[in-house]
């Protein structure tokens, strides 16, 4: 791989590829961080979606999920309005940022449409960054000067796919991962730019994701400036390469669910 000069004189210039209409907490922190950052220019967010009403987020997680959408939908309401009460500043000051950066969000039918890629190229972006996006095609991902960074949360290769973490603690492992990879056109097969972990033990999924969530963030920022500064180093991906998970039926949470339950009675 030939190693890019690095960008002196100005910020590296970004946009970042999602999905909507409403984008996840993490994927909002991650856009806010970006164009708080002096050293990165956020030129756009492409997010694909019908629109951007809250009617299609609906319609799309009952498509995707049948009846389980019910009680997905229920945890998401529930986990804004508890981060509302414990940490009402920083949601106010997260909504005011977003409501800034609104003018820079498109929320697009088709990420990969050739007005969408026409707009892409006429930004002249350094770099691709995904988060929580569709597969992209490599039209689309390798139109940025320095090519596209993605996150992944799950330990690579062991764990591709949707809701590794969950997965992770299903399976009784110690410890779930998160890496920052050079997307390329495999399914989290891309060659691993940052990584970590956090320790699972006998703690609560929420509790890991939470740790999980905000270790990514900051890798993921690490490394942007690593590749402006022509620092970043891009290491393959090592060992067997496990299943490709899906996102949990109603009958693997309860059964995870039921084991938690039962744990916490012993503890008790």
């Amino acid at each position: 791989m030939t190693t890019p000069l690095p960008i002196h004189g100005r910020p590296i210039r970004v946009v970042m590829f999602g999905t909507g209409p409403v984008l996840t907490h993490d994927a909002r922190q991650f856009l806010c961080r970006l164009a708080d950052h002096p050293d990165i220019d956020l030129l756009a967010a492409f997010c694909q979606a019908e629109s951007a009403a809250k009617t299609v987020f609906v319609q799309d997680l009952w498509r995707r999920r049948g009846w389980l959408a019910l009680p997905l939908l229920l945890a998401w309401v529930l986990g804004g309005i508890g981060r509302y009460l414990t940490h009402p500043r920083a949601e106010m000051a997260l909504r005011q940022k977003m409501n800034r950066l609104a003018d820079r969000v498109y929320f697009v039918p088709d990420i990969h449409a050739p007005a969408v890629i026409e707009q892409l190229r006429a930004l002249a972006a350094d770099l691709g960054l995904v988060y929580g996006s569709p597969i992209l095609k490599p039209e689309l991902f390798e139109t940025p000067a320095l090519g596209t960074l993605g996150i992944h949360h799950g330990k690579a290769p062991q764990y591709r796919g949707n809701k590794t973490t969950f997965w992770a603690m299903y399976n009784g492992e110690q410890t779930a991962g998160v890496m920052i990879q050079k997307i390329n056109a495999g399914l989290d097969t891309g060659l691993i730019v940052k990584e970590g972990e956090v320790t699972i033990g006998r703690r609560s999924q929420r509790a890991v994701w939470h740790e999980l969530e905000a270790l990514g963030l900051a890798l993921y920022v690490e490394a942007v400036l690593e590749v402006k500064a022509s620092t970043a180093t891009y290491k393959p991906q090592i060992g067997p390469k496990g299943k490709l998970y899906k996102n949990p039926k109603f009958r693997d949470l309860l059964d995870f669910w039921g084991r938690q339950f039962k744990r916490r009675l012993r503890r008790a």
